[in-house]
């Protein structure tokens, strides 16, 4: 079968590899539409970040080269022994999740704290860029009816902004400010709205990603190279937001981010890094703000899938693209890369 693979930075191969095999435990998915993850985006540019490379990853046993692709979705094709919740024909969305179940975070049941972490399509296993995936049973999703293929492979990016939102201090009738209008930071904007937020300040470049974000309900939108978006926010707000969100990876941006909170306020760094970052701490202390981290989701599927049921997170307004997978490189990454007006681009999984 056809799959898209990680060799090193730079270098992603559509091959022909063996279909993967099902298990005790598995369950066999013909993948339906994948989507590119920004994490994809930094490990074609600057990888590895989650790519084991030389030693296999604790929880896969993969190295590179892999298979990449983890917003995916599919319906099963064959169920291994004692898998008995899921049936051939089912449609699912794949929580891609590896974790080890015995560290102290997962004994905690925050799965996604794991020592070990890992995701398919990025650690090893067979990610979602070729025909077929094979994946344990416990990652598999039922979606419902109402929802399309297309919309099932949106459900982890909105995972990933819903958990974010979630694990803030943000209340009905708080400001939020959003620093950049990417894919992930636009379904932040989207939970933002569903959470209640009484205003959204969205800060990002792009003249389209800002229109973007306004349809999808931003209050307001700050173009960071014509104006400060530090005193745009805190004019709008009063006193500066309650919760920022960084979104971007930007290092500059991340004093910005706790700039705009009022005393207080809390700033959700949400972005994977490539580098490091620095801020002054005394714009911390002297206000009591906070900063917290956010990784992934947990026990969240069920709630995008009835948000999306809903119009929330809607596949017509975030999709872009749509690509075959022997385009991925010209057509997919390099694109993202070069042109900002792409939000989301779907790869179309090969027959």
């Amino acid at each position: 079968m056809k799959a898209a693979r990680w060799h090193g930075a730079k270098d992603i191969r559509v091959e022909t590899i063996e279909e993967p095999r099902t298990g005790p435990g598995d369950v066999k998915i013909k993948v339906a539409w994948t989507g590119i993850c920004g994490s994809d985006l930094h490990e074609y540019l600057a990888g590895p970040i989650f790519v084991p490379v030389g030693t296999d990853h604790p929880l896969s046993h993969d190295k590179a080269p892999i298979t990449m692709g983890h917003e995916y979705c599919g319906e099963i094709t064959e169920v291994g022994d004692g898998v008995d919740n899921l049936a051939v024909g089912d449609r699912v969305a794949v929580e891609p999740i590896f974790a080890c179940g015995h560290c102290a975070a997962c004994r905690e049941g925050r799965y996604n704290l794991c020592d070990s972490l890992g995701f398919v399509g990025l650690s090893g296993g067979h990610g979602g860029f070729a025909a077929y995936s094979v994946v344990p049973a416990q990652m598999c999703h039922k979606m419902p009816d109402e929802l399309s293929l297309e919309q099932g492979a949106l459900v982890e990016p909105a995972a990933v902004a819903l958990h974010a939102v979630r694990v803030s201090q943000i209340k009905a009738g708080d400001k939020a400010a959003v620093f950049g209008a990417g894919p992930i930071g636009l379904l932040v904007v989207e939970a933002l709205r569903a959470a209640g937020a009484s205003q959204i300040h969205v800060v990002e470049p792009s003249d389209q990603r800002r229109a973007r974000a306004k349809d999808l309900g931003a209050t307001s939108t700050i173009d960071p190279m014509h104006e400060d978006p530090v005193e745009t926010i805190r004019k709008a707000s009063g006193t500066g937001v309650d919760v920022s969100f960084e979104v971007t990876g930007v290092p500059s941006v991340l004093q910005q981010t706790i700039d705009a909170t009022r005393h207080e306020g809390q700033s959700l760094i949400v972005s994977i890094w490539e580098s490091e970052a620095a801020f002054q701490p005394n714009t911390v202390v002297l206000k009591e703000r906070s900063m917290k981290g956010t990784i992934a989701y947990r026990n969240i599927y069920p709630a995008v899938m009835e948000l999306m049921r809903q119009g929330h997170f809607s596949a017509d307004r975030l999709v872009t693209k749509r690509i075959d997978i022997d385009d991925i490189v010209s057509e997919g990454f390099e694109a993202l890369a070069r042109e900002k007006s792409q939000i989301k681009i779907l790869v179309k999984a090969p027959d």
